[in-house]
Order: C-alpha cells, then sequence, then structure tokens
C-alpha cells in the first residue's frame, strides 16, 4: 500500500509522512482477509528537519546492516514539538532492545548527529508503535500497583526516616526515564498513592507509596 503510494505521489520515502491506519489482515484461507490501509503525504518545505533526520537514519541503519527502514509517522508531534519516525521491517524487533533500550540509545544519537549539524528539533524514534503499546501497558500496570498498595496486597513495608511511620510502598523495576515519566504522570492525580524515583543510573526506579496526607 505504502509503495502504491509512492508512485501515485512520484515521491520517495524520505519525502513523504505515512500514517499506517490498519495493516491488514490475511484471514483464514482468505476467508475475513482485509487490505491495509495508510495514508500518504508529501512532506512540505517546512518538514526539512524529518527528510535530514531520515536520511541519517537509514544511513545508520544501514551501517548497522538490518533488514529495517525509516519513514515519517509525522511531522510535528503535540509533544516534542519535532517529528516522530517509524522504523520498520524484519529485524526492526533487534533494534527495540532489553525495555527499549537500543531504541533509546539509537533515538540519542540521531538527536546528537542533528545537533552536530545545526538540526535544533528533537526527532522522537518509534519502532512499530513500540513506545504506544509500551505506555498503555505502563498505565495499565500504574494502576494495578496503586490498588495494590491502597489494599495492601503484596506489598512490603517500609520505614521512613522523617515520620518514623510505617508506609505501604511497592518499587517497580528499573525504567528508563521516558517510562518512568509515564508511571508519574499516570499517578499523578491520584488520590491515594504518590510516586517517586531513586537509586541512579539504569537501576533508577519508580517506588509507588501509600499517601496517608
Amino acid at each position: 500500500a505504502i509503495e502504491i503510494a509512492l508512485i501515485e505521489l512520484d515521491a520517495s520515502r524520505d519525502e513523504v509522512s505515512i500514517d499506517i491506519i490498519s495493516e491488514g489482515k490475511s484471514g483464514l484461507f482468505g476467508i475475513g482477509a482485509t487490505e491495509a490501509t495508510v495514508k500518504v503525504t508529501r512532506l512540505g518545505d517546512a518538514s526539512a528537519t524529518s527528510g535530514t533526520a531520515i536520511t541519517y537514519l537509514n544511513e545508520i541503519l544501514s551501517f548497522l546492516d538490518v533488514d529495517a527502514l525509516a519513514t515519517i509517522r509525522t511531522v510535528n508531534n503535540s509533544k516534542n514539538k519535532g517529528p516522530v519516525i517509524d522504523i520498520q521491517g524484519e529485524d526492526a524487533g533487534l533494534l527495540i532492545g532489553k525495555k527499549g533500550e537500543n531504541l533509546s540509545a539509537l533515538q540519542f544519537i540521531l538527536n546528537r548527529i542533528l545537533r552536530s549539524n545545526s538540526v535544533d528539533s528533537f526527532v522522537t524514534l518509534d519502532i512499530e508503535q513500540y513506545k504506544e503499546r509500551r505506555s498503555q501497558s505502563l498505565n495499565t500496570l500504574a494502576a494495578k500497583v496503586a490498588d495494590r498498595v491502597m489494599n495492601n496486597k503484596r506489598s512490603k513495608r517500609i520505614i521512613t526516616k522523617s515520620s518514623e511511620q510505617n508506609k505501604r510502598s511497592i518499587t517497580l523495576e528499573p525504567m528508563t526515564a521516558s517510562e518512568r515519566r509515564v508511571i508519574h504522570t499516570a499517578l499523578a492525580d491520584h488520590p491515594g498513592v504518590k510516586t517517586e524515583s531513586f537509586g541512579s543510573g539504569y537501576n533508577r526506579k519508580v517506588v509507588v507509596t501509600l499517601n496517608k496526607s
């Protein structure tokens, strides 16, 4: 579907943004099969950053010798005010890494390269909607953990130095900064619990604690 759109627009992948509306289904023996649906939009002159980012990223993927290709999902996302680039292909999953560490490293390298070439916009990388799926999973996790803390299920007791009082808490596994931010945001307005980060580097974690105040 993407290739058909590129032919109709007479454009290459670094000249368009691609929004995958539906990946389609093969069905069983062809029964129930649906075609993929994509929205492909030619980029204007204002999207020079996206084209530059795509060029550098595809060069990096070529050096890594992986079967993957980068395409532009959106030119200007509402969160970071910069382009979002998707990576797709048979080897795309390898680029995610454990808990998204490879993806974060790749995003960091790309943005360093762009800054060294006087590109100020921050580029967000994603791989086959991984970040969206991970964010949904973390939001579900945050809600479950908050419920466990409130109901004292499987939660351990700790002593705070300030109040010398017992509090119920659950410490989550180490997460990246962006993942910790999802947990903090998800529980920011929760009336019964509060969140804090502690530790350093890759071992930095979020602890969810009963908010007695």
